[in-house]
Protein backbone atom coordinates (compact mmCIF):
# COMPACT_ATOMS: atom_id res chain seq x y z
CA UNK A 1 0.00 0.00 0.00
CA UNK A 2 1.29 3.44 -0.86
CA UNK A 3 2.47 5.51 2.06
CA UNK A 4 0.28 8.38 3.17
CA UNK A 5 1.72 11.54 1.65
CA UNK A 6 0.58 13.85 4.40
CA UNK A 7 -1.53 13.55 7.50
CA UNK A 8 -5.02 14.97 7.28
CA UNK A 9 -5.67 18.03 9.45
CA UNK A 10 -7.22 17.31 12.83
CA UNK A 11 -10.97 17.72 12.90
CA UNK A 12 -12.69 19.70 15.66
CA UNK A 13 -12.57 18.14 19.09
CA UNK A 14 -16.16 19.05 20.00
CA UNK A 15 -18.68 16.37 19.08
CA UNK A 16 -19.89 17.43 15.63
CA UNK A 17 -23.51 17.21 14.55
CA UNK A 18 -25.47 17.27 11.35
CA UNK A 19 -28.18 19.37 12.99
CA UNK A 20 -26.99 22.75 11.60
CA UNK A 21 -27.42 21.42 8.05
CA UNK A 22 -30.79 19.90 8.97
CA UNK A 23 -31.96 23.24 10.39
CA UNK A 24 -30.79 25.31 7.42
CA UNK A 25 -32.47 23.01 4.89
CA UNK A 26 -35.58 22.26 6.97
CA UNK A 27 -37.97 24.28 4.82
CA UNK A 28 -36.82 22.69 1.60
CA UNK A 29 -36.68 19.21 3.12
CA UNK A 30 -40.29 19.54 4.25
CA UNK A 31 -41.23 20.08 0.60
CA UNK A 32 -38.93 17.23 -0.46
CA UNK A 33 -40.59 14.82 1.98
CA UNK A 34 -44.07 15.81 0.79
CA UNK A 35 -43.00 15.28 -2.82
CA UNK A 36 -41.44 11.91 -2.00
CA UNK A 37 -44.67 10.70 -0.39
CA UNK A 38 -46.79 11.87 -3.32
CA UNK A 39 -44.50 10.41 -6.00
CA UNK A 40 -44.11 7.08 -4.19
CA UNK A 41 -47.83 6.51 -4.59
CA UNK A 42 -49.30 4.09 -7.11
CA UNK A 43 -52.53 2.25 -7.80
CA UNK A 44 -50.46 -0.92 -7.54
CA UNK A 45 -50.75 -1.54 -3.80
CA UNK A 46 -47.39 -3.21 -3.27
CA UNK A 47 -45.40 -0.26 -4.67
CA UNK A 48 -46.26 2.38 -2.03
CA UNK A 49 -46.15 -0.29 0.69
CA UNK A 50 -42.55 -1.27 -0.05
CA UNK A 51 -41.43 2.28 -0.82
CA UNK A 52 -42.94 3.57 2.43
CA UNK A 53 -41.25 0.78 4.40
CA UNK A 54 -37.81 2.02 3.36
CA UNK A 55 -38.59 5.73 3.23
CA UNK A 56 -40.06 5.67 6.76
CA UNK A 57 -37.20 3.59 8.18
CA UNK A 58 -35.02 6.62 8.77
CA UNK A 59 -31.76 7.66 7.19
CA UNK A 60 -30.26 11.10 7.40
CA UNK A 61 -31.30 12.19 3.89
CA UNK A 62 -27.85 13.73 3.55
CA UNK A 63 -27.77 13.57 -0.24
CA UNK A 64 -30.94 15.64 -0.86
CA UNK A 65 -29.81 18.09 1.81
CA UNK A 66 -26.63 18.62 -0.24
CA UNK A 67 -28.70 19.56 -3.29
CA UNK A 68 -30.78 22.04 -1.31
CA UNK A 69 -27.80 23.56 0.50
CA UNK A 70 -25.73 24.05 -2.65
CA UNK A 71 -28.64 25.67 -4.52
CA UNK A 72 -29.48 27.92 -1.57
CA UNK A 73 -25.83 28.91 -1.21
CA UNK A 74 -25.88 30.42 -4.68
CA UNK A 75 -29.19 32.21 -4.17
CA UNK A 76 -31.38 29.92 -6.28
CA UNK A 77 -35.04 30.89 -6.25
CA UNK A 78 -37.55 28.37 -7.48
CA UNK A 79 -38.67 24.80 -6.83
CA UNK A 80 -36.22 22.96 -9.09
CA UNK A 81 -33.84 22.17 -6.24
CA UNK A 82 -36.66 20.54 -4.26
CA UNK A 83 -37.62 18.35 -7.22
CA UNK A 84 -34.00 17.37 -7.87
CA UNK A 85 -33.43 16.63 -4.18
CA UNK A 86 -36.43 14.29 -4.19
CA UNK A 87 -35.07 12.67 -7.35
CA UNK A 88 -31.73 12.11 -5.64
CA UNK A 89 -33.44 10.46 -2.66
CA UNK A 90 -35.46 8.21 -4.95
CA UNK A 91 -32.27 7.17 -6.73
CA UNK A 92 -30.66 6.38 -3.39
CA UNK A 93 -33.69 4.43 -2.16
CA UNK A 94 -33.76 2.42 -5.38
CA UNK A 95 -30.08 1.49 -5.01
CA UNK A 96 -30.73 0.32 -1.42
CA UNK A 97 -33.55 -1.96 -2.58
CA UNK A 98 -31.34 -3.37 -5.33
CA UNK A 99 -28.26 -3.64 -3.08
CA UNK A 100 -30.07 -5.68 -0.47
CA UNK A 101 -31.09 -8.20 -3.12
CA UNK A 102 -27.58 -8.44 -4.59
CA UNK A 103 -25.96 -8.68 -1.15
CA UNK A 104 -28.68 -10.95 0.27
CA UNK A 105 -28.92 -8.60 3.25
CA UNK A 106 -31.41 -9.26 6.04
CA UNK A 107 -31.41 -5.84 7.70
CA UNK A 108 -31.57 -2.25 6.49
CA UNK A 109 -31.51 0.74 8.86
CA UNK A 110 -32.25 -1.50 11.83
CA UNK A 111 -35.34 -3.07 10.23
CA UNK A 112 -35.93 -6.17 8.15
CA UNK A 113 -34.87 -5.50 4.57
CA UNK A 114 -37.75 -5.18 2.09
CA UNK A 115 -36.61 -8.35 0.33
CA UNK A 116 -37.14 -10.34 3.57
CA UNK A 117 -40.73 -9.08 3.81
CA UNK A 118 -41.83 -9.02 0.17
CA UNK A 119 -39.19 -11.03 -1.69
CA UNK A 120 -36.40 -10.23 -4.13
CA UNK A 121 -38.57 -9.79 -7.20
CA UNK A 122 -40.82 -7.16 -5.63
CA UNK A 123 -37.83 -5.29 -4.17
CA UNK A 124 -36.08 -5.06 -7.55
CA UNK A 125 -39.22 -4.00 -9.40
CA UNK A 126 -40.15 -1.32 -6.85
CA UNK A 127 -36.59 -0.04 -7.05
CA UNK A 128 -37.04 0.22 -10.82
CA UNK A 129 -40.31 2.10 -10.31
CA UNK A 130 -38.62 4.64 -8.02
CA UNK A 131 -35.84 5.16 -10.57
CA UNK A 132 -38.47 5.83 -13.22
CA UNK A 133 -40.19 8.36 -10.96
CA UNK A 134 -36.84 10.02 -10.26
CA UNK A 135 -36.16 10.57 -13.95
CA UNK A 136 -39.69 11.86 -14.59
CA UNK A 137 -39.12 14.47 -11.88
CA UNK A 138 -35.75 15.45 -13.34
CA UNK A 139 -37.41 16.12 -16.68
CA UNK A 140 -39.97 18.35 -14.94
CA UNK A 141 -37.15 20.65 -13.76
CA UNK A 142 -36.26 21.46 -17.36
CA UNK A 143 -32.48 21.48 -16.88
CA UNK A 144 -30.86 19.22 -19.45
CA UNK A 145 -27.50 19.54 -17.66
CA UNK A 146 -28.93 18.49 -14.30
CA UNK A 147 -30.62 15.55 -16.02
CA UNK A 148 -27.33 14.59 -17.66
CA UNK A 149 -25.44 14.72 -14.34
CA UNK A 150 -27.94 12.53 -12.49
CA UNK A 151 -28.40 10.12 -15.40
CA UNK A 152 -24.63 9.69 -15.61
CA UNK A 153 -24.50 9.09 -11.85
CA UNK A 154 -27.17 6.39 -12.20
CA UNK A 155 -25.08 4.58 -14.83
CA UNK A 156 -21.89 4.94 -12.76
CA UNK A 157 -23.60 3.54 -9.66
CA UNK A 158 -24.67 0.47 -11.62
CA UNK A 159 -21.10 0.08 -12.91
CA UNK A 160 -19.86 0.29 -9.32
CA UNK A 161 -22.22 -2.46 -8.25
CA UNK A 162 -20.98 -4.69 -11.04
CA UNK A 163 -17.35 -3.88 -10.16
CA UNK A 164 -18.04 -4.77 -6.54
CA UNK A 165 -19.64 -8.02 -7.63
CA UNK A 166 -16.49 -8.83 -9.60
CA UNK A 167 -14.21 -7.90 -6.69
CA UNK A 168 -16.25 -9.84 -4.11
CA UNK A 169 -14.40 -12.85 -2.76
CA UNK A 170 -11.23 -11.81 -4.65
CA UNK A 171 -8.45 -11.26 -2.12
CA UNK A 172 -6.12 -9.96 -4.82
CA UNK A 173 -8.15 -6.72 -4.91
CA UNK A 174 -5.87 -3.78 -4.10
CA UNK A 175 -6.58 -0.37 -2.61
CA UNK A 176 -6.77 1.44 -5.96
CA UNK A 177 -9.30 -1.06 -7.27
CA UNK A 178 -11.38 -0.82 -4.14
CA UNK A 179 -11.40 2.98 -4.14
CA UNK A 180 -12.60 2.88 -7.74
CA UNK A 181 -15.52 0.70 -6.65
CA UNK A 182 -16.68 3.00 -3.86
CA UNK A 183 -16.14 6.11 -5.95
CA UNK A 184 -18.67 4.70 -8.40
CA UNK A 185 -20.99 2.88 -6.00
CA UNK A 186 -21.29 5.51 -3.26
CA UNK A 187 -19.47 8.76 -3.96
CA UNK A 188 -20.90 9.36 -7.45
CA UNK A 189 -24.38 10.13 -6.10
CA UNK A 190 -22.98 12.44 -3.39
CA UNK A 191 -21.05 14.28 -6.11
CA UNK A 192 -24.05 14.57 -8.42
CA UNK A 193 -26.34 15.68 -5.58
CA UNK A 194 -23.93 18.50 -4.72
CA UNK A 195 -23.27 19.53 -8.32
CA UNK A 196 -26.87 19.94 -9.52
CA UNK A 197 -27.44 22.68 -6.93
CA UNK A 198 -25.07 25.20 -8.54
CA UNK A 199 -26.10 23.99 -12.01
CA UNK A 200 -29.73 25.05 -11.61
CA UNK A 201 -28.53 28.27 -9.94
CA UNK A 202 -26.60 29.06 -13.14
CA UNK A 203 -23.16 28.70 -11.54
CA UNK A 204 -20.34 27.28 -13.66
CA UNK A 205 -16.55 26.99 -13.59
CA UNK A 206 -14.47 26.61 -10.45
CA UNK A 207 -17.32 26.87 -7.97
CA UNK A 208 -19.40 24.21 -9.67
CA UNK A 209 -16.33 21.96 -9.77
CA UNK A 210 -15.67 22.65 -6.08
CA UNK A 211 -19.24 21.69 -5.17
CA UNK A 212 -18.86 18.41 -7.05
CA UNK A 213 -15.47 17.74 -5.44
CA UNK A 214 -16.96 18.33 -1.99
CA UNK A 215 -19.69 15.78 -2.67
CA UNK A 216 -17.28 13.22 -4.10
CA UNK A 217 -14.81 13.44 -1.20
CA UNK A 218 -17.59 13.44 1.39
CA UNK A 219 -19.02 10.30 -0.22
CA UNK A 220 -15.65 8.55 -0.15
CA UNK A 221 -15.12 9.49 3.51
CA UNK A 222 -18.65 8.33 4.34
CA UNK A 223 -18.14 4.91 2.75
CA UNK A 224 -14.72 4.38 4.33
CA UNK A 225 -16.20 5.10 7.75
CA UNK A 226 -18.93 2.53 7.02
CA UNK A 227 -16.18 0.05 6.11
CA UNK A 228 -14.48 0.65 9.45
CA UNK A 229 -17.75 0.44 11.38
CA UNK A 230 -18.55 -2.95 9.88
CA UNK A 231 -15.67 -4.38 11.89
CA UNK A 232 -15.20 -1.80 14.64
CA UNK A 233 -18.68 -0.45 15.27
CA UNK A 234 -22.02 -1.70 16.53
CA UNK A 235 -25.30 -2.76 14.96
CA UNK A 236 -26.85 0.48 16.26
CA UNK A 237 -24.22 2.50 14.37
CA UNK A 238 -24.74 0.56 11.16
CA UNK A 239 -28.44 -0.21 11.07
CA UNK A 240 -27.41 -3.75 10.12
CA UNK A 241 -25.44 -6.58 11.66
CA UNK A 242 -21.77 -6.01 12.41
CA UNK A 243 -19.68 -8.20 10.13
CA UNK A 244 -22.12 -8.29 7.22
CA UNK A 245 -19.32 -7.33 4.81
CA UNK A 246 -17.29 -10.28 6.12
CA UNK A 247 -20.15 -12.75 5.78
CA UNK A 248 -20.91 -11.50 2.26
CA UNK A 249 -17.29 -11.90 1.16
CA UNK A 250 -16.84 -8.18 0.45
CA UNK A 251 -13.28 -6.95 0.05
CA UNK A 252 -13.24 -3.59 1.81
CA UNK A 253 -10.28 -1.44 2.78
CA UNK A 254 -9.77 -2.97 6.26
CA UNK A 255 -9.46 -6.37 4.55
CA UNK A 256 -7.09 -5.01 1.87
CA UNK A 257 -4.80 -3.51 4.53
CA UNK A 258 -4.87 -6.70 6.61
CA UNK A 259 -3.98 -8.80 3.58
CA UNK A 260 -1.10 -6.55 2.54
CA UNK A 261 0.39 -6.49 6.04
CA UNK A 262 -0.39 -10.09 6.98
CA UNK A 263 1.51 -13.36 6.97
CA UNK A 264 1.00 -16.27 4.60
CA UNK A 265 -1.07 -18.11 7.20
CA UNK A 266 -3.23 -15.03 7.67
CA UNK A 267 -3.74 -14.78 3.91
CA UNK A 268 -4.85 -18.41 3.96
CA UNK A 269 -7.42 -17.46 6.63
CA UNK A 270 -8.82 -14.65 4.47
CA UNK A 271 -8.85 -16.92 1.42
CA UNK A 272 -10.82 -19.60 3.26
CA UNK A 273 -13.34 -17.14 4.69
CA UNK A 274 -13.82 -14.69 1.85
CA UNK A 275 -12.93 -16.53 -1.36
CA UNK A 276 -14.16 -19.97 -0.40
CA UNK A 277 -17.00 -18.81 1.86
CA UNK A 278 -15.97 -21.29 4.55
CA UNK A 279 -16.78 -19.20 7.63
CA UNK A 280 -16.71 -20.98 10.97
CA UNK A 281 -17.59 -20.05 14.53
CA UNK A 282 -15.17 -17.42 15.83
CA UNK A 283 -13.92 -16.38 12.38
CA UNK A 284 -15.41 -12.88 12.58
CA UNK A 285 -13.69 -12.33 15.90
CA UNK A 286 -10.44 -13.60 14.38
CA UNK A 287 -10.84 -11.25 11.42
CA UNK A 288 -11.32 -8.29 13.77
CA UNK A 289 -8.28 -9.37 15.81
CA UNK A 290 -6.13 -9.48 12.66
CA UNK A 291 -7.32 -6.04 11.64
CA UNK A 292 -6.41 -4.67 15.06
CA UNK A 293 -3.01 -6.36 14.90
CA UNK A 294 -2.21 -4.64 11.61
CA UNK A 295 -3.93 -1.31 12.32
CA UNK A 296 -6.30 -1.87 9.40
CA UNK A 297 -9.34 -0.16 10.91
CA UNK A 298 -7.21 2.80 12.01
CA UNK A 299 -5.67 3.02 8.52
CA UNK A 300 -9.15 3.09 6.99
CA UNK A 301 -10.12 5.95 9.31
CA UNK A 302 -6.95 7.83 8.30
CA UNK A 303 -8.02 7.53 4.67
CA UNK A 304 -11.51 8.77 5.58
CA UNK A 305 -10.02 11.76 7.36
CA UNK A 306 -7.90 12.58 4.33
CA UNK A 307 -10.94 12.64 2.08
CA UNK A 308 -12.75 14.66 4.73
CA UNK A 309 -9.93 17.22 4.70
CA UNK A 310 -10.16 17.40 0.91
CA UNK A 311 -13.91 18.02 1.14
CA UNK A 312 -13.22 20.82 3.62
CA UNK A 313 -10.72 22.38 1.23
CA UNK A 314 -13.30 22.34 -1.57
CA UNK A 315 -15.69 24.34 0.63
CA UNK A 316 -13.09 27.10 0.88
CA UNK A 317 -13.78 27.87 -2.80
CA UNK A 318 -17.52 28.37 -2.21
CA UNK A 319 -19.42 31.38 -0.79
CA UNK A 320 -18.74 31.51 2.94
CA UNK A 321 -21.54 31.65 5.48
CA UNK A 322 -23.81 29.48 7.64
CA UNK A 323 -24.33 26.90 4.88
CA UNK A 324 -20.63 26.29 4.29
CA UNK A 325 -20.13 26.10 8.06
CA UNK A 326 -22.91 23.49 8.27
CA UNK A 327 -21.41 21.52 5.38
CA UNK A 328 -18.05 21.48 7.19
CA UNK A 329 -19.71 20.12 10.28
CA UNK A 330 -21.44 17.48 8.14
CA UNK A 331 -17.99 16.21 7.12
CA UNK A 332 -16.92 16.05 10.76
CA UNK A 333 -20.16 14.32 11.72
CA UNK A 334 -19.65 11.60 9.10
CA UNK A 335 -16.14 10.85 10.31
CA UNK A 336 -16.95 11.15 14.01
CA UNK A 337 -19.21 8.09 13.75
CA UNK A 338 -16.10 6.00 14.43
CA UNK A 339 -14.77 8.07 17.32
Amino acid sequence: MAAVAASAPELKKAKPAIQPLVDLTAGGMGQVNDLILSKAGSNVELIPEIAKHLIDSGGKRLRPMLTLAMADMFGYRGTGHVILAASVEFMHTATLLHDDVVDESDMRRGKLAARKLWGNQASVLVGDYLLGQAFKMMVDVGSLEALRILAEASAIIAEGEVMQLGAAKDISTNEAQYLKVIEAKTAALFAAAAEVGPVIAGVEGAQRAAARRYGMDLGLAFQLVDDALDYGGSSADLGKQVGDDFREGKITLPVVVSLERGTDSERAFWKRCLEEGDIRDGDLEEAIALMRRHGAIEETIVRARQYGASAMAALDELPQGPLTDALREAVEFCIARVS
